[in-house]
């Protein structure tokens, strides 16, 4: 230790007091060579002699001393300063070849950054709980096999039978109404039971959490605030808890603000939660059997998820008298038990890995871009570096200095790589679709940082080592001092020509990628909604208030609004809905039809919509049998039903449903009367654009069990939609200035977000395309035009002999379309392979569609040719007597 001690600290002095170390260094060698020289003289040698046979043995000073100078550490710091200075040099005398090269390299470096900032917080980070990895979802199976929510009585019957949890939790959404002084407000919410953040592993910041007593019956009405909702509610200086919010039902009381950190990922817009406050034990006909409570277990110690599942499929498969089970929610076919991460990146995951594979293919052709034209650089430096070898330069030597050249060139890069990813981050986030979780995790952080400098420095050691490489094999050589040999070499055209080779393979990639996207949007967009979306406009109004807690004072406001708004002029026709097409999923019932009792077959869910009469006219939904609702269905007539055709198919088959009695959600197994089915009408997307058909059925809002507090207000207007919306809102506030109007939309504008995470992928992934193009062409203009530079003399020769310049022209573009060729076969290869992970986000179209590999290649092709172009035409200008007079 004391040795190595000695070793840094006189290396620090060295490299501090270079002039001071260089005087000692010489005394001590004189004095060195003047004690060897009197030893021989001592020893009977004359002074001449004895001088010679000291420099027979050491050498001479001067090389002793260099030898001296590489005996310590600090020598790698000097060479390295040394050979930065060159390498600035170096860039100062080549300006264009700096530019092109360092926004190539800040392009790729930049782009793969964000990307790696957006899988890293969405995929690879942990949720941000405690031993997140414990956390899990439990769902029930609908109908089409795919996960449902549980209902309150499913939750309640795991959380006292099961014994692989710590903890069970549920929510359930809740969107209040914050009405006081200020413009009535919308929140985002969840009424969730008083274990929900313990579940979580999370403490309020300030306050205090949930009680058990909270959440009883009839309990004082208590929420929990977001820090962000704090600050801006209440600024910085009011206290919060202990605060009042004036909500749908009645005052809230702050009891806790959770942490600025804290993110809910099982809805991340949440700003305010609640306890749910429902019974226990509910009778089948109440909300709490509504699949519609998300439920979240934290597992056991040393439990893992198969024994979550194995606990949960013995208690779904062993009922018990203490919990009775609705048909619809029997558990018969078991629950899932999904860890919590995968559940909340289910849908982003193979979105954002193809984007992530189109960044990292983006860095790729980018070093090989900046590789290419170092290589065609570095040929022209082959002499220079010939005469150093020969000089005695050894092959490090040379190696550590182009090395050296590329790292400098990828650092200048990757620091504008920085900046270029801090301003793509903020465009990424403004661009994301709001469905991408985790979105607000996003950001550049310690890790991005590693990333990139990992990204420069791969990149510097790629632009570095294949011309070092090729000019130490030429150097080897002598090429310098012989010129025929240099001309007769083809080792760095052929290593240029590969590295375009694997540019084309990887630009037609990204090619078809994106447009295998595009053109499965334009297959989406094609299908038809189910509805007329042309001049329809939505508004999202609710929010019962204080003086509207009874269905039939709900109702009197929104038949009152909704005679306000058909009275607005330019609004043709108006209706309300409970569900919104492509707007999620829906709420979900069971039914039971009386002439399909016993046919088990004829079970599942449909989606529920409540209506006013008028809807289907307004939205143009077709009716294909029967009647669409009417006026006349109002809570004193007999309740009628409309259904989707997917649901009479299904259902009942070639039997005419028109006339069938049924029963929906609360009313089935009870002793209600039976309802009617009156009409049939067309298929409405309510998921997405790429599902099939959903069962739904429409009932009259008069004529369901409640009405809901949330209805979306659907208007086709005869001018402009964006003219009317400010009257259409006015409208609804001349009823009751306190009611929000939120979330105002064209349906064109509904129906295009709903394949926000397809057009974000194709956005992303043709970006990195276009600038694979752009790189693509520059990389093969670069070794197109340094392989007529190097030609000169041949084509000259060519050209004296009688060859004339359109052959000359062709057979260069010849050349440069024989090596994109070779890409693009190799780039096909690489295409049926990345595509695949596109596979989920394509719609209508196959990830191995002939037709688009087809055409990206021809258009590819084509950009190559275009590359070619100008070297050509300068190849055919060769003057035959240019290259005669240099020999």
């Amino acid at each position: 230790m004391r040795q190595l001690w000695r070793s840094v600290r006189a290396g620090v002095w060295v490299l501090t007091h270079r002039r001071a170390a260089e005087g000692a260094l010489a005394e001590e060698m004189t004095y060195f060579y003047e004690r060897a020289e009197a030893e021989h003289v001592r020893s009977g040698l004359s002074p001449d002699a004895a001088r010679r046979a000291v420099r027979a043995e050491f050498g001479s000073p001067d090389r002793a001393r260099e030898e001296v100078r590489d005996f310590g550490w600090e020598r790698h710091v000097v060479g390295g300063v040394g050979d930065l200075r060159r390498a600035a040099q170096r860039l100062r005398a080549a300006p264009s070849f700096a530019l092109v090269s360092v926004l190539t390299l800040a392009l790729g470096i930049g782009c793969s950054t964000v990307i790696f900032g957006a899988v890293d917080a969405v995929l690879l980070r942990a949720l941000p709980y405690p031993n997140a990895q414990r956390l899990v979802v439990l769902r029930d199976y609908g109908a089409d096999g795919e996960g449902i929510d549980l209902t309150l009585g499913t939750f309640d019957e795991l959380r006292a039978r099961s014994r692989r949890f710590a903890y069970l939790a549920a929510t359930d959404p809740w969107r209040p109404t914050l009405a006081d002084e200020r413009a009535p407000e919308r929140l985002d919410g969840a009424r969730i039971s008083a274990n929900y953040f313990a579940t979580l592993g999370v403490r309020p910041a300030a306050g205090r959490d949930f009680e058990p007593r909270d959440d009883q019956v009839g309990a004082v009405r208590v929420a929990i605030v977001s820090s962000k909702f704090a600050r801006r509610r209440f600024g910085r200086g009011r206290p919060v808890v202990g605060g009042q919010l004036s909500l749908d039902d009645g005052e809230y009381q702050i009891i806790g603000v959770l942490p600025p950190a804290f993110i809910d990922v099982l809805s991340p817009a949440n700003d305010i939660w609640a306890p749910m406050q429902q019974r226990s034990n509910a009778p089948f006909d109440s909300r709490e059997w509504g699949h519609h409570y998300q439920v979240l277990g934290r597992l056991e110690d040393g439990a893992t998820t198969d024994d979550a599942r194995r606990d949960v499929a013995s208690i779904a498969s062993t009922p018990v008298a203490a919990f009775a089970r609705p048909s619809w929610a029997a558990m018969t076919g078991g629950l899932m038990v999904r860890p919590l991460r995968d559940a909340v990146t289910q849908h982003v995951g193979p979105g954002l890995l193809a984007i992530a594979g189109a960044a990292l293919l983006l860095v790729v052709i980018a070093s090989v871009n900046v590789s290419s034209l170092a290589l065609a650089r570095a040929g022209k430096r082959r002499g220079e570096l010939a005469l150093r070898a020969t000089l005695g330069a050894g092959q490090w030597r040379l190696v550590r200095q182009l090395l050296v050249e590329g790292l400098f060139l990828s650092a200048i890069g990757g620091a504008l790589g920085l900046a270029v990813a801090l301003t793509l981050l903020r465009v990424f986030s403004a661009i994301c679709p709001a469905e991408l979780s985790r979105v607000n995790a996003i950001t550049f952080d310690a890790r991005a940082f590693f990333f990139s400098l990992a990204a420069t420095t791969l990149a510097g050691l790629g632009v570095g080592i294949l011309p070092a490489l090729g000019a130490v094999r030429a150097a080897q050589r002598g090429e310098a001092l012989r010129t025929e040999m240099s001309r007769k070499d083809r080792t760095s055209p052929r290593m240029r020509r590969a590295l375009v080779i694997a540019e084309v393979a990887c630009a037609l990639v990204l090619v078809v990628s994106a447009s295998l996207l595009t053109r499965s949007l334009t297959h989406l967009f094609a299908v038809a909604p189910g509805f007329d979306a042309s001049h329809l406009i939505t508004f999202q109004v609710g929010g019962p208030g204080a003086t509207l807690q009874s269905d039939s004072g709900r109702q009197h406001f929104y038949r009152q609004a909704l005679e306000a708004v058909r009275r607005v002029p330019g609004v043709a026709r108006a209706d309300f809905t409970s569900t919104l097409p492509l707007k999620g999923r829906g709420e979900g019932y069971g039914f039971q039809a009386e002439s399909l009792v016993a046919d088990r077959s004829a079970s599942g869910s449909a989606i529920r919509y409540t209506v006013t009469p008028g809807y289907f006219a307004t939205m143009g939904i077709p009716v294909l049998r029967g009647r669409a609702l009417q006026p006349s269905d109002t809570s004193g007539a007999s309740e009628a039903i409309v259904v989707s055709e997917s649901f009479a198919r299904r259902i009942f088959g070639n039997i005419d449903p028109v006339g069938q009695r049924i029963r929906f959600g609360p009313e089935t197994g009870s002793a209600r009367e039976w309802d009617v089915i009156v009409g049939v009408v067309g298929d409405v997307k309510q998921r997405s654009l790429a599902l099939d058909g959903t069962m739904a059925f429409y009932v009259a809002m008069d004529q369901w069990g409640w009405v809901d507090p949330v209805q979306s207000l659907v208007v086709r207007t005869t001018g402009s939609e964006g003219a009317l919306a400010q009257r259409i809102k006015s409208a609804v506030w001349s009823v009751d200035p306190r009611r929000p109007v939120q979330q105002v939309a064209t349906m064109e504008d509904v129906i295009a977000a709903s394949a926000a995470e397809q057009r974000f992928a194709r956005m992303a992934i043709g970006s990195f395309a276009l600038a694979a193009l752009v790189l693509t062409a520059i990389g093969m203009y670069g070794v197109v035009s340094e392989s007529v530079s190097e030609r000169r003399r041949e084509i000259g020769i060519r050209k004296a002999l009688g060859a004339t310049s359109r052959a000359i022209s062709v057979q260069v573009v010849r050349s440069g379309v024989a090596t994109a060729a070779i890409g693009v076969v190799v780039g096909l290869g690489g295409a049926l392979v990345a595509t695949r992970m596109l596979a989920s986000l394509l719609y209508g179209i196959s990830p191995v569609d002939v037709g688009t590999y087809a055409a990206a290649s021809i258009g590819l092709g084509g950009i190559v040719v275009l590359a070619s172009v100008l070297p050509a035409l300068r190849a055919a200008r060769v003057d035959p007597a240019t290259p005669m007079r240099s020999d």
